[in-house]
């Protein structure tokens, strides 16, 4: 399966390292300073968990994208994926354009941040601790909560776990706020979220 893996995204012209197990997985995230981190939990010498943990730890890689694809997919191990700092959660088998599409998205959103980063006279910190301010958007309360989520980078599935609510409802909460706001992507939305829940840059 790494193999195949490593063959798709090759195909789409991504760069890829490949590791036989946890260990020597770290060793290369360490040394090649990847873009995205794509790893499976259940793997020999250090598992997934240990892979994350080791990652987070190095100032060097600790903010690289971080998506497991495991074949643990008990909303359980989903829970402890994103609560241990997992930026996505696939489980097998994934579907080609689940993976892309899931890749695509912690790119995308690493490039904000990057840029973001290399704006040294303004400060930018999003409260997201409650999705109140974005119901000024006019949308509703629950609408405000799905989109507080997608603004930190989770998932569909991922929102369905943490509001407690049906994956399908989720997506018709998404729908119905995309057309309240105007717009058709997941980035723009986030884009506009993180404009109301940071408010007004201030001057360093």
């Amino acid at each position: 399966m790494r193999r195949n893996l490593v063959s798709l995204l090759e195909l789409e012209g991504y760069q890829t390292f490949s590791a036989e197990n946890g260990r020597i997985g770290i060793e290369i995230a360490k040394r090649e300073k990847p873009d995205l981190i794509l790893c499976d939990v259940m793997m020999p010498e250090a598992d997934g968990w240990t892979v994350l943990r080791s990652v987070r730890e190095d100032a060097s890689i600790a903010t690289t994208p971080f998506i497991f694809l495991t074949a643990l997919g008990e909303k359980i191990d989903i829970r402890t994926g994103m609560d241990s700092g997992a930026d996505d959660y696939l489980t097998k088998p994934a579907g080609r354009q689940e993976l892309f599409s899931a890749v695509s998205a912690r790119l995308e959103r690493a490039k904000v941040h990057a840029a973001q980063a290399q704006v040294p006279t303004r400060s930018f910190h999003p409260d997201f601790s409650s999705p109140a301010p974005l119901e000024s958007m006019g949308l509703t309360a629950r609408e405000a909560e799905v989109l507080l989520w997608v603004a930190q980078g989770k998932s569909n599935a991922d929102i369905s776990i943490i509001l407690g609510m049906a994956e399908a409802t989720v997506k018709r909460h998404l729908s119905n706020l995309f057309e309240k706001l105007g717009i058709e992507s997941r980035n723009a939305a986030t884009l506009l979220a993180l404009e109301v829940l940071g408010g007004p840059p201030s001057l360093q």
